[in-house]
C-alpha cells in the first residue's frame, strides 16, 4: 500500500524521535521497522489555468513530474499553462498486515509493526 506522508508530519515525527527519512527509507525509532519512501507531492488547488491533466487531489512522485514535464518549486508546480498549489512530503511503500477474520494477533515482524505504528498516526 502506498501512502501519502506530509513534509510537516515527518517534522513533527523527527522532533518526538519516532521516525525519520534516512537514505531513501522511513526508519521508525526503536528498531521497529523501516520502508522505502520517495519524494512527492500532494496537488491541493489550480492557482491558475485549467486542470486539464486531472492531477488535483493527486500524488505525484518528482520522477513522475519529471516525466509529466512539470517543473516544482516549494509548495507549487507548474505544467504548461496551469500553476497547482501543492503539499510536499514523501509516498512511503508500506506492506499492512493480512485482516485476521479472528482477534487481532500481535505484530509479528518488522513490516507489521511499521504498518501498525504508520495507521496509527495516520488515523
Amino acid at each position: 500500500m502506498k501512502l501519502f506522508l506530509p513534509q510537516a508530519t515527518l517534522e513533527e515525527w523527527a522532533m518526538a524521535e519516532k521516525a525519520d527519512v534516512r537514505d531513501g527509507k522511513l526508519v521508525v525509532a526503536g528498531g521497529q521497522g523501516s520502508c522505502p519512501v520517495a519524494s512527492a507531492v500532494h496537488f491541493q488547488k489550480v492557482v491558475s489555468g485549467n486542470d486539464e491533466k486531472g492531477l488535483l487531489h493527486k500524488v505525484k512522485t518528482g520522477e513522475q513530474l519529471k516525466a509529466l514535464g512539470a517543473e516544482h518549486m516549494a509548495d507549487s508546480v507548474v505544467l504548461g499553462e496551469t500553476a497547482y498549489e501543492v503539499t510536499e512530503g514523501y509516498v512511503a511503500e508500506v506492506q499492512l498486515p493480512a485482516r485476521a477474520e479472528a482477534a487481532p494477533k500481535k505484530p509479528s515482524n518488522e513490516a507489521d509493526l511499521l504498518a501498525a505504528f504508520l495507521l496509527d498516526k495516520l488515523s
